[in-house]
């Protein structure tokens, strides 16, 4: 009877030693997080049929028909955008958790939600002409 439990015993330290030391270590070398979100970034956003462009809580998608934005390496573009966006520019990350992009004129988005689908974006506009592009806070829903 004491012969099997210490084969027992040593059986579970064997199994346990070999568990630990089939541990994979991350060292470094995988997709950062921003490269995880570049890939979900990267390609052109329409308003499609879900999207929206609310100021201050008030819809008015309606005044940008045709609205695109698209991103690539460190670029971005703009279809139709008034004066909300520059027609092209580019943009970076402002830091490693790639929660906010920085666009070269300034403008800060703040990211709510990024899938492959779906882009959900804010930022506050604090000047500009009244024709396309109203001061205030905007939220932009865009889809692929």
């Amino acid at each position: 009877m004491k012969i099997k439990s210490i084969y027992t015993l040593t059986l579970i330290a064997v199994m346990a030693l070999l568990s630990l030391g089939c541990e994979q270590k991350d060292d470094g070398t995988g997709p950062s997080i921003q490269d995880l979100a570049y890939e979900k970034l990267a390609g052109q956003w329409t308003l499609g049929e879900f999207g929206s462009i609310k100021l201050e809580g008030a819809d008015v998608s309606p005044n940008y028909p045709g609205f695109a934005l698209s991103f690539a390496d460190g670029t971005y573009t703009t279809t139709n955008a008034g004066d909300l966006f520059s027609a092209s520019g580019t943009w970076e990350w402002a830091d490693e958790s790639a929660a906010v992009v920085n666009l070269d004129d300034g403008k800060v988005l703040n990211i709510q939600q990024l899938t492959f689908s779906k882009f959900v974006f804010s930022f506050t506009k604090s000047d500009g002409p009244v024709r396309a592009g109203m001061a205030g806070n905007y939220v932009i829903r865009v889809e692929k």
